[in-house]
This record gives C-alpha cells, structure tokens and sequence, in this order.
C-alpha cells in the first residue's frame, strides 16, 4: 500500500456561538501552550491537581471531599456520576432534551440486568428504569418531579438542571426538595449551568451526585477536565456496592487528585495518565472563574442574553428558551423549514451557531464567552445578514438601534 502523507492541517479561527463548546479564554490558551513536558506524577503537576480541586469546592460551593474532576469532556464525567447505578437498581429519569435523553439511554444501560442488555444492547429497555418524558420547549416542574418519586419510589433521580437540547431551565428546588422528602438518591446533569448560573450545591442537599464539562460556563479546553461532587451518601452507595469500570470509578479517579478514604491527603496516588498540559489549562480557567466571580458573571450572563433575545425578537423569530448564555429560536413564518440551510450558511462563514438535534428542528445562538458589547453585537449582525440572505426581512436600523439603545448607556462590557 502506498503511503499519504496530507498536507498539514490547518483549521481556521470560527467564532463559536452556539451551546457549547464555547471560545477558549486567551489566558487558558496560553496555559496549555506554555506549560512544560511533564511527567503526569511529576510535583507541579500533582499541586495543580490538589489546587484544581480547592478552586472547585469553592465554584461548586460545596464542602463536598468527593469534588474533583474527571479528564474528557463533560459526557466522561456523567459516566463518572453514573457508575454507581448497578443493574436492577430502580431510577427515574427526567427528559426535556436531547442531551438529557442521552442521559436517559446512558442509566438504562447501567441499570439493565444482563438478559435485558443482551435482548437490545444498544438501547436496552430496563424495567427498573422509568423515563418522564417532557414535551421539548417545556421545563421539568416541581409538580411532575413530585409525582413521579411519590409513586415509584426509586433508589435514584436523574434531570438535568440546564438542557442544552431545548434551551430550558428545570426546577431544581424542586427536585432536591423532592428527592430529600422521598428518601432518593439525585443525580444532576449541570454540564451547561457551572460557570454561568450562580448557585451552591450545598444548599441542594437532596442532590447527591453532580457532574458538568470543562468547555462551556468554565471556558476551558474541550478535552481537559470535567467536574464533578458527590456527597458522602453517594460514595457509602458505591462502598457497599462497587462499580463495573476502573477508569471512571469516582472513588479510584478520587484518589489522583489527592482524596484517598474520604478525607484530604498532601499527594494524590497513581490513578490513570494525566496530562500536564490539560491540568494547567483547567487550573487557569478556574482561577479566572474565581478573580471574575459567579454572581458577576452570572449577572453579565443575563443581560447580554437580554440583549441577544430582544434583537433576534425584532427579526422576526420567536425566542423559546429560558437559558443565559443560550437562545433557542425558530425561524420567522417565511423561513420555516430552512433551519439547517441557515445553520450551514453561516458555519461556513466561520460563525457558529447549532440546530437542535432533535424534532423540532430549531435555531440555537450562545454566548459562551462573549461577554461584551463587540461580540454580542457581531453575533446579532452575523444572524442578521443570514436571515437576509435567505430572503428573510429584517430592518438593519431597528436593530442596530435596538443595539445602541441597550448598549449605549446601561451595559458596557
């Protein structure tokens, strides 16, 4: 066979203003490019991980000892989360989304029984799994979380607090308050709330597992380090009943970033290989969440999205989402149908903006990252000329009025 050799590669510079994976932060660039090739045990690499996971106690808001994180993206450390559920284990799960879907699929697998995965191994039917299913574009209510623990009672809960697939915000309170009545183990997919929702874990205590990803609210590289807490309810049910995995095993993974027998050690223990590289652009990103703050950050969130949903509104689309740092839309009534054409057009400009990936097929804009005046106006006036070019009316001076009126004197940066 004849050998290939391509030509290097070389992938341009994209604005990247969808759900997530959102723009890495210059400064955590630079800690990925400068950081020295080192040893995965090497010291500075280990105090890295030890002050990784300090910085995550704090961002969490937690006195959780189990918080620290798991290398890969986010879908690494759901897994992680997950690998407590064992086959036969009752759970209800709540779906509103595609990514909660997912999820959904993900526990059916660990709960089923060895005959119910050998019948349908890709997409096994666990009978001690229930699946809520929420209408997309709705959000999981405290009512419908209520009804479903009261009446099957299971060992375990799972919803996400922000679905990326639809844009929406489910009842988080109500699911811990629930969980804690009922006596339920929760399980919280917060993948797109940290580091853009101000909020505590501790004080949802009916909550015993989160996992999250590195590359939205934390701004970080995709493939570095994604969190994740469990509380001592959790890591008792994983004592007792152990995990079919090693690489993902929360206990095991613990011990790397210096956790060994529920309490604080000096050094972490050999776990896996770690990547110097992806600890030092983690420990920057959470050093910057930290000098920015949550509550500041927050704030900017919410009214940047103020800002973005009101100028796409005055397009024409109608704004279906509840989430700060995402809009879901759909298309004015003349554009129906042409949501993926819309989507391509502008990808190939170097703006990227996402479709859902599931029926019905809608619009998504984000501004990970792009908290300032310059980059939501850009992103408002790239989506503008798209739907001009699909023949779409927009009246360019209405929002860019819109853009001064906001921008002129209430939010600077």
């Amino acid at each position: 066979m004849t050998s290939q050799i391509f030509p290097q590669l070389d992938i341009p510079q994209t604005l990247a203003a969808g759900p997530g994976p959102g723009n890495t932060d210059a400064r955590v660039l630079q800690a990925f490019a400068r950081a020295g090739v080192a040893d995965h045990m090497q010291g500075d690499v280990l105090r890295g991980m030890i002050e990784c996971k300090l910085m995550l106690r704090q961002i969490w808001g937690t006195r959780n000892t189990y918080t620290f994180a798991v290398a890969g993206t986010g879908w690494s450390a759901l897994d992680t989360m997950f690998s407590a559920v064992m086959p036969g284990d009752k759970v209800v799960a709540f779906v509103n989304g595609t990514f909660s879907g997912i999820d959904a699929l993900t526990l059916r697998i660990k709960a089923a029984t060895p005959s119910e995965l050998a019948a349908s191994p890709l997409d096994p039917q666990a009978a001690s799994v229930t699946v809520i299913e929420v209408p997309h574009g709705q959000s999981v209510t405290a009512e419908t979380i209520e009804a479903a623990l009261a009446e099957h009672k299971p060992k375990w809960a799972f919803m996400a607090h922000w679905e990326t697939g639809s844009g929406r915000i489910n009842d988080l309170r109500g699911f811990s308050d629930a969980c804690e009545r009922h006596g339920v183990m929760g399980l919280v997919d917060a993948v797109s709330s940290l580091g853009v929702e101000n909020f505590a874990i501790d004080d949802f205590p009916g909550v015993a597992g989160w996992a999250a990803c590195p590359q939205k609210g934390l701004c970080c590289l995709p493939l570095t380090y994604a969190p994740v807490s469990f509380t001592d309810a959790y890591i008792a049910s994983l004592k007792a009943t152990g995990a079919y995995t090693y690489v993902h095993n929360p206990i095991f993974e613990a011990r790397h970033w210096g956790i060994v027998d529920d309490r604080d050690v000096e050094k972490g223990t050999y776990h896996r290989t770690h990547s110097g590289y992806a600890v030092a652009a983690f420990h920057e990103a959470l050093r910057l969440t930290l000098q920015e703050g949550l509550a500041r950050r927050s704030d900017a969130y919410r009214r940047h999205e103020k800002v973005l949903r009101d100028a796409v509104t005055e397009m024409g689309c109608e704004v279906t989402s509840d989430m700060s740092s995402l809009v879901v839309l759909n298309l004015p009534a003349d554009l129906a149908g042409r949501e993926m054409e819309l989507v391509q057009n502008c990808r190939a400009r170097g703006f990227g903006i996402w479709p859902t990936l599931s029926a019905p097929v809608q619009v998504r804009i984000g501004i990970l990252n792009q908290l300032d005046r310059e980059a939501v106006s850009t992103i408002v006036r790239l989506f503008a000329d798209a739907i001009r070019e699909l023949g779409g009316n927009v009246d360019h001076a209405a929002v860019e009025a819109l853009l001064e009126s906001r921008y002129g004197t209430s939010i600077a940066a």
